[in-house]
């Protein structure tokens, strides 16, 4: 495996938090952010000097009153690896993000940075089904996705190339659950979800009872990965 999709070996389990209230990241997708405030600054920076890891958590409800300072997030996150930046001439940044692996946040640890730092925990996919039960699984999934986003102006040529790429179910599952735009708490809970036998059902039946969002900007977008998120 390339050092750009994995955990570095001397990973020691201390990583930099950066919470966001509307983005559920996932392993093997790539986010494009634009990094402007403060604290952020300061992380990108440490994280460019250093090992080059961020872990992306989503801010839990009622977190507006407290965003400046230490909000609640949830438990589970996603590690990534900035693979790609540009520091503009005020400071500010672009970076392309790489998720590596999901992570159990352990405890936030005192740092002395502007960012919030805490030690995770490594997570695992498990429960993978049996191949003929993964290969009716990955047609359910291509039949209700395209099912699901038959409409004009839609990245569906994006998402039939990753069926024709034969990605490993889990990782399919994470990628669609990233793409797609699903309710944010919806994704966090499959985030959340280690056993593949079970994401791929529960994002299948969600996407059956739900119908997808019609209003302007909620849909598929026009390119993957999408365009910078601003943090």
């Amino acid at each position: 495996m390339s050092d750009e999709l994995s955990i570095p070996d001397d990973f020691d389990s201390d990583v930099r938090l950066f919470p966001l209230p509307n983005v559920v990241f996932f392993p093997q997708v790539m986010l494009p952010l634009h990094i402007f405030e403060p604290r952020y600054r300061e992380m990108t920076a440490d994280a460019l000097a250093g090992d080059h890891l961020v872990a992306m958590a989503l801010l839990k409800p009622g977190w507006e009153p407290e965003y400046e300072g230490r909000p609640g997030i949830h438990p589970v996150a996603c590690l990534g690896k900035i693979v790609a930046d540009q520091r503009l001439e005020d400071g500010r940044y672009n970076i392309l993000l790489r998720g590596l692996s999901r992570i159990r946040i352990v405890e936030e640890v005192a740092s002395g940075t502007l960012y919030r730092n805490a030690r995770v925990q490594v997570l695992k996919d498990t429960s993978a089904p049996a191949p003929k039960r993964a290969a009716e699984l990955r047609q359910d999934l291509e039949r209700v996705v395209t099912a699901w986003l038959a409409s004009p102006g839609l990245a569906e040529d994006q998402i039939a190339r990753l069926f024709e790429n034969k990605l490993p179910l889990g990782a399919l599952c994470d990628i669609l659950s990233f793409a797609l735009p699903l309710d944010v708490e919806f994704k966090q809970e499959l985030l959340q979800e280690l056993r593949i036998e079970h994401r791929v059902p529960r994002l299948l039946a969600y996407l059956e009872a739900n119908p997808r969002p019609a209003e302007e900007g909620h849909g598929m977008p026009h390119t993957f990965p999408p365009a910078f998120s601003s943090n």
